[in-house]
């Protein structure tokens, strides 16, 4: 099985220099992409089925060809990654930033090119230090070596990567509350039409794509999109980085074939639970996903697949709900997490979310009333995409519908014993 994405992360996480990335096939692809021209490197990506790694799964490709190309095109462009991993249970690209920094930044330049963007940024986390670190280390190689700067290569085209550390919250994982970070402002998400592709950073023309994402990219245009699609065990080409956290024998990441199932994620590489313990149910790519549970082992985890049966692909990353921990304190747990991070732009997510926040606390902590699973109810029917300005809120309600759905019976004991029967 080949597992390109992470072929060069040594076990303790030692990254290559440049010499030792260039010696690994390094920047190569950077070399054969400025032979080939920024229409055939977004062609390749396109016929690579290459769709977002961030949760949201878009074509790749498609979203480049939305980029003005040409001599009329305003300038200038900016390409940005996203690197701000704020998604509760994930840390896949601190993962790829920290072990291989050298393929973020020729990916980086990669997906700018593709678009004909004169300027790039790295928006990563403030928490993320040793990535900062690494990352910097390799740009300022990069640099050196010119792959950036002035008439790279000798072929004409120039490109500046920065590396742009923001305080970082949750709505800076929505493109355009990025952007406006980036500038200097509230993350908040902004109104669309226009998309930022059109008019993005600066009201100039911008792509943000996730680290994930861009580090597949010079992968793609070394060896064609034939072989990426053949990594793929369903029509999502390339691999994923799955992982798993909670009472399981082996938490940690793996990469794997894209549409790997649900239960050998969980049985075979995460080690299934731990002695004492039984599974309960996932989060299967994060907070903000619906649970899967036992009926849904043999899911292929892809893009398609999940919301087949209620759920999302999201980040991935599983968070694992095992029989001894209580379902509505981890509910608890992930609504204080969104309601916190609200930007507080529009009312459903200001107001809806304390509140739900706060009867969750009521009948974690044995004041809950019956009334109060009509409130959960009525929240869950209401904070939904159309109903607020972006998705954050329904993101974190799908959670607790889903919990709704599966472990009711948990929820109503809560009510009726007068507390939590896990305390």
């Amino acid at each position: 099985m080949e597992t390109p994405l992470t072929e060069n992360i040594a076990p303790d996480r030692t990254p290559l220099d440049l010499r030792g990335y260039e010696a690994k096939g390094g920047y190569a692809a950077l070399r054969q992409a400025l032979e080939m021209g920024p229409a055939a490197v977004q062609q390749v990506v396109k016929d690579s089925n290459l769709r977002g790694r961030g949760g949201a799964g878009f074509p790749t490709g498609m979203k480049w060809s939305f980029v003005p190309m040409g001599e009329t095109a305003r300038r200038p462009k900016y390409f940005v990654v996203n690197a701000d991993e704020m998604e509760p249970g994930t840390m896949k690209d601190r993962w790829l930033m920290e072990g291989d920094p050298h393929s973020l930044v020729e990916g980086a330049i990669l997906c700018a090119y593709a678009i004909e963007a004169e300027h790039a940024y790295i928006f990563l986390r403030q928490a993320y230090e040793l990535c900062a670190e690494r990352i910097g280390r390799a740009i300022a190689e990069a640099y050196e070596a010119c792959y950036l700067g002035l008439n790279i290569q000798d072929t004409g085209y120039n490109l500046d990567l920065h590396l742009h550390v923001s305080a970082g919250r949750y709505m800076c994982g929505e493109e355009s509350g990025l952007l406006d970070a980036l500038e200097g402002g509230r993350a908040i998400p902004r109104a669309k039409p226009p998309f930022p592709q059109t008019a993005g950073l600066w009201g100039m023309p911008t792509v943000v794509q996730n680290v994930e994402t861009v580090c597949n990219v010079r992968h793609i245009v070394a060896k064609g999109p034939e072989w990426f699609k053949g990594l793929s065990l369903t029509e999502d080409g390339g691999t994923k980085l799955y992982g798993a956290s909670g009472k399981v024998r082996r938490p940690g990441l793996w990469e794997l074939p894209m549409g790997t199932t649900l239960g050998e994620i969980l049985s075979e590489h995460a080690g299934g639970m731990i002695e004492g313990h039984k599974f309960r149910g996932c989060l299967p790519g994060g907070a903000s996903t619906s649970f899967m549970t036992e009926d849904h082992l043999d899911v292929a985890m892809d893009f398609t697949s999940p919301p087949k049966v209620g759920s999302r692909l999201g980040t991935g990353t599983m968070i694992v709900l095992d029989d001894k921990t209580c379902p509505v304190g981890m509910m608890l747990n992930v609504e204080q997490f969104f309601a916190r991070e609200s930007c507080g732009f529009c009312t459903p997510c200001r107001e809806g979310l304390p509140w739900v926040m706060r009867t969750l606390e009521a009948i974690e902590m044995g004041r809950g009333k019956p009334s109060d699973m009509d409130i959960l109810d009525h929240h869950v029917a209401m904070i939904r995409p159309g109903h607020t300005f972006c998705a954050l809120a329904p993101g974190a309600i799908d959670p607790l519908d889903s919990a709704l759905r599966y472990f009711r019976e948990d929820f109503e004991r809560h009510i009726t014993e007068g507390g939590c029967p896990w305390r």
